[in-house]
């Protein structure tokens, strides 16, 4: 920012603003995408705490049960967890990961999460099977992650 003068007084001051925007946070998908594999299965072995279960639910308009549901939890285990203030087992926490790294990919191809979450509830070309369907398990995310890949690339999915 610019120098100003105070009336008065000769010295020069700095107005200094926070880096950060007011009232803004960094969003699950920045915080928490994680490309490298070994990076992201690496972070699934240390946990993860479930204010990113709930973050990644808020973010992705998705009812908590829902995706309790989808990776294979409890809500009543989740809420347990978060009152203890314990993290989630490595193999909720890579499936969360990997929920978040597609989900951040299908914003970037598609635009914005509406369309993302409207195409995930579409059934596929030529099937009656939908992929949302598919994300319960952990290869099913990779699934639709190589699928997001080929349309991006042109390919009818």
């Amino acid at each position: 920012m610019e120098n100003y003068k105070q009336k008065g007084n000769q010295q020069k001051s700095k107005i200094e603003e926070p880096i950060a925007a007011y009232g803004a946070r960094p969003s699950i998908f920045n915080r928490f995408s994680i490309q490298d594999d070994y990076k992201l299965l690496k972070k699934a072995r240390e946990g993860v705490k479930t204010d990113v279960f709930y973050s990644l639910a808020d973010a992705i308009k998705m009812p908590e049960k829902a995706l309790a549901s989808v990776i294979n939890l409890s809500p009543r285990t989740l809420s347990n967890y978060r009152d203890q203030e314990k993290g989630l087992d490595p193999i909720y926490s890579e499936h969360l990961l990997k929920l978040i790294n597609l989900y951040s990919f299908g914003k970037e191809i598609f635009g914005n999460l509406d369309e993302f979450t409207l195409w995930m509830n579409r059934p596929f070309w030529n099937s009656n099977d939908k992929p949302i369907d598919f994300i319960s398990t952990s290869g099913g995310v990779d699934l639709i992650y190589e699928e997001i890949e080929k349309l991006a690339q042109g390919y009818p999915v």
